[in-house]
């Protein structure tokens, strides 16, 4: 690929990210599920957990903002082909000189760091509204596990996006996929609590991966070996999400140009 054809390609995701991002500011759903939901879940949780001591507080400012992440990527990222067939755009999208797996990944890319907010408002209440000691033990390894974490979730968000149009009943079964994630992804309690035969499911989940690397980087109780475990398992995750998402693309597209179904629900 020339620099070229690269520069253009950035141009095109900065472009998407950015009519993503001020459509979202004007989204009250989005907004809710990006700064009310995950204080509500971090205020619930401490609750729960009052005197069994500090060391919880910043278990559940990362745990509370990461249930920001997934449900900003289950809603956003998962219907951001769906939002273009019901305004009526996606006809356009797909006849534009432009790879829609492009549109999509700028698309996602504003969903997912505009969801870190959550992380954000999460440490903000628990530090400065309750009054907690919030200390992050590894910074830079913390920022490296959050940058896995953003770049993981929006190529999963690629295949979600291509499921969701393409099966539209999986799309049903949105508001059923929030919880059980939150859950054996472990962002507010460790998944050895669970049933053993829920294990392999959360190993198959890249935001478990992610809320290992980022519980271990602000508690510094992980060994260095499994933080950089988690970071491969994102990184092969991604990659894998990279190579289905394109399939699932040229799919989408041959729906559009030969089936002609693809605005039929």
């Amino acid at each position: 690929m020339s620099w070229k054809r690269i520069r253009q390609t950035i141009q095109l995701i900065f472009i998407a990210f950015e009519m993503e991002m001020k459509q979202n500011l004007t989204d009250a759903f989005i907004i809710f599920g990006i700064l009310v939901q995950p204080m509500i879940i971090a205020f619930l949780a401490l609750w729960m957990l009052k005197g069994q001591g500090s060391d919880y507080a910043i278990f559940v400012a990362v745990g509370s903002g990461m249930t920001g992440l997934w449900t900003t990527l289950l809603f956003s990222s998962g219907n951001s082909i769906t939002g273009e067939r019901w305004t009526g755009t996606l006809e356009n999208l797909v006849g534009a000189p432009v790879p829609m797996r492009i549109v999509v990944f700028g698309k996602n890319l504003a969903d997912v760091i505009q969801s870190l907010l959550s992380v954000l408002v999460c440490y903000t209440l628990i530090s400065l509204i309750l009054g907690y000691a919030l200390n992050v033990a590894q910074p830079l390894l913390f920022a490296i596990s959050l940058i896995l974490t953003v770049f993981s979730f929006v190529c999963f968000g690629l295949v979600m996006s291509t499921l969701f149009i393409l099966n539209p009943d999986i799309g049903r079964f949105q508001n059923g996929l929030e919880f059980p994630v939150y859950i054996l992804g472990g962002f507010l309690f460790p998944i050895a609590v669970l049933p053993g035969w829920s294990t392999p499911l959360s190993y198959l989940l890249t935001p478990y991966w992610a809320a290992v690397a980022l519980h271990g980087t602000t508690s510094g109780n992980l060994p260095i070996s499994q933080i950089l475990f988690s970071w491969l398992m994102m990184i092969l995750f991604s990659i894998f999400y990279l190579v289905i998402s394109e399939s699932l693309f040229k799919k989408v597209l041959y729906k559009a140009r030969e089936d002609a179904t693809l605005s039929m629900q």
